[in-house]
């Protein structure tokens, strides 16, 4: 990572420059003081997605779902559990494939839920279907430290 990294604000989509050494699990978005992590995923859009993908120097942990999907509804608690583990290393988003096809495509998504570890713009490894959350975590973690 970055000795500054860059985090999008997840309310406000700032791009932050934060200072080395501080803790980024208590930092604050210089562009409207809210919390830059809370250990949630955040929902996104497609030009939500993309600066997410664009602009942060962390590890970026995506949830491709859809509303009618019943594996979805049912994973949903489980990435929320992910997130309260995984942040502030990673940011996790949530993107409707419904409301996304385009980022669904590029992506290459052939079922749902499917999950994404970005990088730098890159998918360092993606899989689809439900999982509990320990194996989102280890699932998140083995191909960051694989790169």
């Amino acid at each position: 990572m970055a000795d500054h990294p860059h985090v999008v604000c997840p309310h406000c989509a700032a791009v932050n420059r934060l200072p080395p050494g501080r803790p980024l699990a208590v930092a604050k978005c210089g562009a409207c003081h809210a919390r830059l992590f809370e250990g949630r995923p955040v929902a996104v859009d497609p030009a939500g997605f993309d600066k997410h993908v664009r602009a942060n120097d962390i590890p970026v942990l995506v949830d491709v779902w859809a509303p009618w999907c019943g594996p979805c509804r049912a994973m949903a608690p489980q990435f929320e559990r992910a997130a309260a583990v995984l942040e502030p290393d990673f940011r996790l988003l949530k993107l409707n494939a419904d409301e996304a096809p385009e980022i669904s495509a590029r992506l290459g998504v052939q079922g749902i839920p499917a999950l994404f570890v970005l990088q730098g713009g890159q998918v360092l490894g993606q899989t689809a279907g439900a999982m509990d959350a320990r194996a989102i975590v280890d699932f998140a973690r083995r191909h960051v430290a694989a790169a």
